[in-house]
């Protein structure tokens, strides 16, 4: 433990100033509250038992160890996982930061112990299989609403866009000139950063075929008529919704026979894992989906040094078993 000359405030009253504070001063959500007392108490307790009388005793090597503790658990708490765990020590980082900001103590302690990282996720893509017959199942529908929905899925599959920026498509985003080599689609991205994109030539016949035989049909349902001119539309008139589009998606995925838990971002992510599959440059795929760091994009490149390693182990003769 740390030497002091005073033990300092009340690790209890510092608590009790410190959530007062988030609750009327920051106005975090109750939830968020709840977290952070069950958090801070179990804390309060930890340095109880260790002996320490005041935030003022505490040392940096205290808060680390309150950090083995909660990946560790004991006879009373299971082990946190990462990402609790890190909610706990932003909590205490918290507390300290305030503590020092009202002159209560006069060293920020917990300022240098980082909250563990949590477990990255891949991103969950499917087989181009798979792909494929999700977007002939989307065709499959009678009517406009099959020839919509081919388009909408083709061109997420095709563009790698978000779902919020293909339903927020105008018809005038859409550049489809006689040359298919040179078609593309201007996206609005996160933070308004736009980005133009290429797009292939099965979401351009699909797209077109939409525009031509299908869309006609939804504006004319359009009591008021459409406004912006929205690219995708529903039985309505009215621009597409991204709940609709997510709709859309998970009844072709049930069509096709798709067992795999399918999101709106599953063409997404799809689009990136296949790029990077057939050989593109991870900075190229950084700028098609719209990424401002290219670490962003780097964990798709985990997913396909996965894909190399079950090929490898069932392909090559020498392979573990």
């Amino acid at each position: 433990m740390s030497s002091a000359t005073s033990a300092g405030p009340d690790v209890a009253r510092t608590v009790t100033g410190y959530l007062d504070h988030l609750t009327v001063e920051r106005g975090l959500a109750a939830n968020t509250i709840s977290s952070y007392r069950r958090d801070l108490r179990r804390y309060a307790e930890f340095l109880a038992a260790a002996g320490v009388r005041g935030l003022g005793e505490v040392g940096e090597s205290d808060v680390a160890a309150f950090l083995v503790a909660l990946r560790n658990g004991d006879d009373d708490h299971p082990p946190l996982s990462a990402t609790s765990a890190a909610r706990a020590v932003v909590a205490v980082r918290g507390l300290h930061r305030f503590a020092l900001l009202d002159g209560l103590i006069t060293d920020d302690v917990a300022a240098e112990v980082k909250p563990p990282a949590p477990a990255r996720r891949l991103p969950k893509a499917i087989p181009v299989e798979q792909v494929v017959a999700l977007l002939e199942a989307a065709a499959s529908v009678e009517g406009p609403r099959g020839l919509r929905d081919r388009a909408l899925l083709e061109l997420l599959y095709g563009t790698g866009a978000r779902i919020s920026e293909a339903v927020g498509l105008a018809v005038d985003d859409l550049s489809l000139s006689a040359d298919p080599s040179t078609a593309a689609v201007r996206l609005a991205g996160k933070g308004g950063k736009d980005r133009v994109v290429p797009v292939g030539s099965y979401a351009v016949r699909a797209v077109q075929d939409y525009l031509v035989r299908a869309r006609p049909a939804l504006v004319a349902k359009a009591r008021t008529g459409v406004r912006g001119g929205a690219l995708f539309l529903n039985a309505r008139g009215g621009p597409l919704s991204r709940q609709s589009a997510w709709t859309i998606l998970r009844e072709a995925a049930e069509r096709a026979g798709i067992d795999a838990e399918l999101s709106p971002h599953t063409l997404r992510h799809s689009f990136a894992t296949h790029l990077l599959d057939g050989g593109a440059d991870v900075r190229v795929v950084q700028e098609l989906l719209g990424h401002a760091s290219v670490t962003t994009t780097q964990v798709y490149t985990l997913v396909t040094v996965e894909r190399l390693r079950e090929v490898y182990a069932t392909s090559h003769p020498r392979a573990l078993r």
